[in-house]
């Protein structure tokens, strides 16, 4: 295939086909051009694999915003309009807007594309993810395009206003929290730096729920994310591969003395590739993301269908269609948990397939592999990469034992996110030996040789060997995901300094012993781009004014900010900022509930996943005992405060969702008492998203981070608040405790016990009655939950939580009380004084550049993919 010679000094220029104004919303032709390469003629491959583009990196030339662009842009949007979407402006609703627009920005994408090197590159990095929470994708593209002025006014002059099309975008759900954000931000920082990169996930029909409070109880609704299209997307149909389950795996008479097997499986399934291009800032980098949905071969059974049976004509489809239905199903029942085992492997086989197929395509020998691929493990949900790695290889390109060993253990790499035993993920064997049978004789083979290792070096006591075996016996049996992740990995890294540690003295510390070298630490980062330019806009623009256009490509000279911490004019000019972001998300709060809170009060926000680690009921009996304090001397001069609280409880899970119940009812009861009035306000914010977070945590004074200690791998909303200026209220958990060492111990408020203090405190009879029993405050304030103060047509609704605190007290809360009473008394007093917070505030914004997930990816690259950056 010849390539067309570009001249460099010129503009990217838009295809004729797109010129025209004809849609290309699912056109594979054109993802063929933007995301592939030529693959030479001369590489032999499988014919049983089908063709695959490769994935792409490349550079191009920053688009220039002029009066050209507008009037290009204007025009691109109303052909938009009118040929793909059958709307004029007099008729376009919203979303009809949305859409044209971002088909029009998608063809400048797929131009700066177009002209770019296609040369393959030495090395790519493929990210496995179970989620990919990349919310509106508009503002990162208009941002990192340099076209965000340019749309605006090209909308202008359709009759259409930016912020408006904007907000008419559907959140993409497609994650529960920080892990899927995480991702998101890293795929940004790979095509911002330059990093050739894949990310693989699944292309959920609904995503995470849409949470609703009625009555002050969570209830769920699917996310409809979809229903109108996804203008980002190409669909690829040509990229599809078969996706086994169940069935038998037989053997092969021996060909040159080695017998082969053969997985025959039961049931199949198509994972079809659906491609998002992620452009990186100044439009230099673009890399895909490929989001894998499940179809059949078959959508209907028709003699089944013209027999009558017309419901059972489409069982398989429903049944193949449900992997991709929904995020994270419930796996409370044998059902939901066959659902999860699925998921996670339908993607990862997808994956492994699309991306062993591109390497042969490109390179000719798999045996190649590692060294031009690096595969990261987005935490457990893909660990199952590790045998069916081995699988492909073994089955499929006939590699040795030995030799597919290799390949797997130098390409492979896993991030582990959590040491909470419920998140180590554990199948039960006989699940994997049913769904997964030849993966099951891989794994065996893999834990006997593993064993058999340990036995060769004297290494035979039962208890050591049960502990490091991927089978747990303990209580039936069980594969260990975390202990196959890392067996099968070349790394492993941990997310914080101190996550890392604990990875190594606790959940892996055997397997750690035998291989010291392999655990690393590589502290989590946000993209700068969203979450400082995009969602603050007017502190962006103070920090370009202060201290040059430099710091948008170099957040390093952020620190240049703190000069200024106490010079009183630009103090003002940043508290102003603050003063029009609370104003905003006042306005939020009113709309979505109702309750009118005054921007001037202190914003003290805890928004996150619903869990019990993370002490959301810790933050809400602090408030009950606040309430209480109020009551007992209303004529006291309280610092005013409003107590800010988002996230969402999975559907199975009972105490989240009562702490989420128990929240709305302190704030109803506190937000009508007249005696405490504007000294304290409670608010939950439903529906808790991406594009809700760009509007609460520019707004935040207060960024509460108190979970428990040596529990919250990282965190990464800790980085986003105190980027943004708010001060952070945390135990010395996670990244809290490397964001203290870069803001400095006097801009951070540090309460509760530290993690081995925990583990003590934990071996200690009685811990929670003694510490309910010294402390009369907090006492108080659980009798008052657990009267029915706050329920009273249900006395008895908030007993399980306070006889759980009483009685077990699983992560300590009745032992941190008091000392996080003490802090946020401290807190009190910090806001009475003004000029002290404000300072505190700018150095926490100012000192913040190292936690940019531009570094992270640069410490990945070098220390663990061994990758060039473009």
């Amino acid at each position: 295939m010849r390539r067309q010679s570009i001249k460099r000094d010129n503009p990217p220029t838009i295809p004729p086909a797109l010129e025209s104004g004809a849609t290309t919303l699912g056109d594979p032709h054109v993802l063929n051009d933007v995301l592939t390469r030529p693959v030479p003629q001369d590489v032999p491959r499988d014919e049983r694999e089908p063709e695959v583009p490769a994935a792409a990196a490349w550079t191009a030339p920053a688009l220039s915003v002029s009066g050209d662009a507008v009037v290009d842009l204007r025009e691109s949007i109303r052909a938009k309009l009118a040929f793909a979407l059958g709307r004029t402006p007099e008729t376009a609703r919203p979303r009809d807007w949305f859409a044209a627009t971002a088909l029009a920005l998608r063809e400048r994408i797929v131009a700066a594309a177009l002209a770019s090197e296609r040369s393959v590159p030495n090395k790519r990095v493929y990210y496995l993810s179970l989620e990919f929470l990349i919310g509106r994708l508009m503002s990162d593209a208009l941002n990192n395009l340099g076209l965000t002025e340019a749309t605006r006014s090209a909308l202008r002059e359709l009759g259409a206003d930016l912020d408006a099309v904007q907000e008419a975008e559907p959140d993409a759900a497609l994650g529960n929290g920080g892990l899927g954000r995480l991702a998101a931000c890293f795929m940004e920082s790979m095509a911002s730096i330059g990093i050739p990169a894949m990310g693989y996930g699944i292309r959920y029909d609904h995503g995470l729920f849409r949470q609703s409070i009625e009555d002050g109880w969570q209830r769920e609704a699917p996310e409809t994310w979809l229903a109108e299209g996804n203008p980002w997307e190409f669909a690829r149909p040509e990229a599809t591969y078969p996706i086994g389950f169940g069935g038998t795996v037989t053997l092969s008479s021996p060909e040159e003395g080695v017998i082969r097997r053969h997985w025959q499986p039961a049931e199949t399934v198509r994972a079809v590739a659906h491609d998002v291009p992620v452009v990186g800032w100044r439009g230099r980098h673009v890399n895909g993301l490929r989001l894998w949905k499940a179809e059949v071969g078959e959508p209907i059974d028709l003699a089944r269908f013209n027999g009558g049976d017309h419901v059972g004509a489409v069982a398989a489809r429903m049944r193949a269609e449900a992997i991709s239905r929904v995020l994270y199903p419930s796996d409370s029942s044998a059902e939901g948990q066959e659902l999860r085992l699925r998921q996670e492997y339908f993607f990862t086989a997808a994956s492994i397939q699309d991306l062993v197929a591109r390497h042969v395509a490109e390179r000719g020998d798999v045996r190649s592999l590692p060294d031009h691929a690096a595969i990261q493990l987005n935490d457990t949900h893909p660990a199952i990469a590790v045998p069916e790695l081995m699988r492909v290889l073994l089955d499929v390109y006939g590699l040795s034992w030995e030799d597919a060993w290799h390949v797997t253990t130098h390409t492979l790499h896993y991030t582990n996110h959590t040491l909470l035993p419920e998140a180590l993920e554990t199948w039960p064997v006989d699940l994997m030996e049913r769904l997964l049978p030849r993966h099951m004789q891989i794994i065996y083979l893999i834990n006997w040789m593993h064993l058999e290792e340990q036995a060769k070096h004297g290494r035979q006591d039962a208890a050591y060997l049960a502990s490091i075996s991927l089978i747990d016996e303990s209580h039936g049996r069980r594969v260990r995901m975390g202990h196959l992740a890392f067996h099968g990995a070349r790394r492993v890294n941990g997310v914080s300094a101190l996550h890392t540690d604990l990875m190594r003295s606790t959940v892996f510390s055997d397997l750690h012993a035998l291989d010291p070298d392999k655990i690393v630490n590589k502290t989590n980062g946000i993209t700068f781009r969203r979450w400082f330019h995009n969602a603050n806009p007017g502190l962006t623009r103070l920090a370009v004014e202060t201290v040059g256009a430099g710091v948008l490509d170099n957040p390093d000279l952020l620190r240049g900010l703190e000069a200024h911490a106490e010079d009183p004019a630009f103090v003002a000019r940043y508290a102003a900022v603050r003063r029009e972001r609370k104003e905003a998300l006042a306005a939020i709060i009113a709309e979505r509930t109702g309750i009118d809170v005054d921007p001037a009060a202190l914003f003290d926000v805890q928004v996150k996943r619903i869990h019990e680690y993370k002490r959301q009921l810790l933050n809400v009996v602090e408030t009950v005992a606040l309430y209480q304090a109020i009551k007992a001397e209303p004529h006291r001069d309280w610092t005013p405060r409003v107590k800010i609280f988002a996230g969402k409880a999975a559907p199975s899970y009972v105490q989240a969702k009562l702490i989420i119940k128990l929240a709305c009812d302190v704030a109803k009861a506190v937000n009508d008492d007249p005696e405490v009035a504007d000294r304290l306000k409670v608010v939950f914010l439903p529906n808790y998203s991406v594009s809700l977070a760009e509007s609460i945590i520019p707004a935040a004074d207060l960024s509460e981070q108190i979970s428990t200690a040596g529990m919250e791998a990282s965190g990464t909303g800790n980085m986003k608040f105190a980027l943004n200026g708010a001060l952070t209220v945390g135990t010395l958990d996670g990244a809290n405790i490397e964001i203290r060492d870069h803001v400095g111990a006097d801009n951070i408020f540090i309460f509760g016990l530290e993690a081995d203090e925990i583990r003590a405190r934990q071996a200690e009879p009685d811990y929670a009655a003694k510490a309910i029993q010294a402390s009369p405050r907090l006492a108080a304030a659980l009798d008052m939950i657990a009267s029915g103060r706050f329920s009273p047509e249900e006395p008895g609704r908030f007993r399980p939580l306070t006889d759980d605190l009483r009685r077990r007290d699983q992560y300590l809360l009745t032992a941190d009380f008091d000392d996080y009473w003490r802090v946020q008394r401290a807190i009190d007093a910090a806001w009475r004084d003004p000029r002290g917070w404000w300072a505190k505030a700018i150095r926490n914004t100012a000192r913040m550049a190292w936690f940019s997930s531009d570094r992270a990816m640069r410490e990945y690259a070098e220390d663990i993919w061994r990758v060039r950056l473009g």
